[in-house]
């Protein structure tokens, strides 16, 4: 039997001992099954959420689902364990456990959320509304509930849909994406019939709102096997409504004459996230998306030669239609503009100062980390060798020219220093004075040390008015 953590027994046990049936149930017990460190824990009981309240006075309970958070806290006598408190001046919050009353659902008119909940009375009634045949397992540290042979499945590594797939899919249609999802988390395959039953449903992702649509999309990026997704979201039919951008870019041909490229612009842009050390989904899904310019600029030349003349501006301007539809937030929508705008960019490190300064402007010190990523992943996803001594240089010379200041903020001295020397108030002259000392710093005719610019400062007093 399995072992569960001391806090989760003590749940079951709570309501246990209260009369009523009490189950830990879903991807914790399938994770526990598989070995895995599980995140968080659900639990499903015949208590309704007024008597779960009542054995849990820390809880609460703010919607129509039946689902009660309980407050999880680190014990303060053993830093090792986790306790199940009611004292609220025990802290911190270790994590927050949801135990749902057990239920039965009917009508999905928006195919997300039923139309009517009715309290259930039995565990199995309450597995049989649930998705997948893996998460449709209960523990209650005594026995498993399995009427559908999760783990059968966990076994043989397939997601399958609990009883008919075509009601499960019409019931919440983001069950599409989440199919996909635990297949590219846990290294499973979707069953055939769940995966017949998707593609008979795909259209109804259009009416998940974006939002949900984009966390399933972000979290299947990060997944361990996310680029098998990809293709397994393209065959079913998903990719089309999620990034048709993409779907068009698998027709598009890019090995030529003259060229590194072994791919079509679609496997190279699967092959390059897949490759991209980013642990950022928005990262990622800049690699993925960094060349779907590439189809609006094609051309083909008569002796072969395949050019993509700007593809980095027009897939710029794909990136924000693709931030917008996937409702980004305005700081996710700009990296992402910023790296597929400008990953272009020449790794040679015998560029100039200047020009390296005028790159990191671009894309921001701040996203210097996340820019290279893509550029490790689009020279491995398009064939190239893991390591580049070039590149390796290159990151140097970006350390070196990023210790020499960038703006004016970055000097020794500021504004207050120029005041108290020239002995004036704020004005115009403040702003003359540090920008001299910038050009000068920056054109390296000075250091950018606080005593030799405070001297410059005095230098300059008769010469700026």
């Amino acid at each position: 039997m399995l072992k569960l953590p001391q806090t989760v027994e003590h749940v079951i046990k709570t309501l246990q001992k209260a009369g009523f049936q009490a189950f830990a149930v879903g991807g914790s017990v399938r994770d526990l099954l598989m070995g895995k460190e599980t995140r968080g824990w659900d639990f499903t009981t015949n208590a309704t959420p007024e008597q779960i309240l009542e054995l849990f006075p820390d809880s609460f309970y703010d919607n129509q689902f039946g689902t009660v958070g309980i407050k999880i806290y680190k014990s303060t006598n053993d830093k090792s364990t986790n306790k199940l408190g009611n004292d609220q001046n025990e802290i911190p919050i270790e994590d927050i456990y949801e135990i749902t009353t057990y239920r039965s659902e009917e009508g999905y008119k928006d195919h997300r959320h039923p139309d009517k909940v009715t309290w259930g009375k039995t565990i199995e009634e309450d597995l049989a509304r649930r998705d997948f045949t893996i998460n449709a397992i209960a523990c209650d540290g005594k026995k498993l509930v399995d009427p559908y042979e999760g783990q059968k499945d966990i076994e043989a590594k397939l997601v399958r849909a609990v009883r008919d797939p075509n009601e499960r899919f019409n019931e919440d249609a983001l069950r599409c994406l989440r199919a996909v999802r635990f297949a590219a988390t846990l290294g499973f395959t979707i069953e055939d019939k769940t995966a017949d039953a998707i593609k008979a449903n795909v259209s109804l992702i259009t009416e998940i709102s974006a939002e949900r649509v984009r966390d399933e999309f972000l979290r299947i990026l990060v997944a361990y096997h996310a680029a098998d997704a990809i293709l397994v979201l393209k065959n079913l039919g998903l990719l089309h409504y999620i990034l048709p951008e993409l779907e068009v870019a698998f027709a598009t041909e890019q090995k030529s004459p003259k060229r590194h490229h072994i791919y079509d612009v679609g496997t190279h842009s699967v092959m390059a996230m897949k490759h991209c050390p980013s642990p950022d989904p928005i990262v990622k899904l800049a690699t993925l998306v960094h060349d779907l310019g590439k189809p609006k600029t094609f051309q083909k030349a008569p002796d072969g030669l395949i050019t993509f003349y700007n593809h980095e501006v027009v897939g710029g301007r794909i990136a924000k239609r693709i931030a917008e539809r996937l409702r980004l937030s305005r700081k996710q929508a700009e990296l992402l503009y910023i790296l597929v705008r400008w990953h272009q960019f020449s790794v040679d490190e015998r560029q100039t100062d200047a020009a390296l300064r005028r790159f990191i402007r671009r894309v921001g010190k701040e996203n210097l980390e996340a820019i290279l990523a893509l550029r490790i992943g689009d020279r491995l996803g398009g064939g190239a060798s893991e390591t580049s001594w070039r590149l390796e240089l290159y990151k140097k010379r970006l350390e070196e020219v990023q210790e020499q200041p960038f703006t004016v903020a970055d000097l020794t001295v500021d504004g207050y220093d120029v005041m108290k020397i020239f002995d004036v108030k704020p004005g115009p002259i403040i702003g003359k004075v540090l920008n001299t000392l910038f050009a000068e710093v920056e054109a390296g005719k000075l250091p950018n040390e606080r005593e030799v610019l405070l001297a410059r400062i005095e230098e300059l007093k008769p010469t700026i008015n």
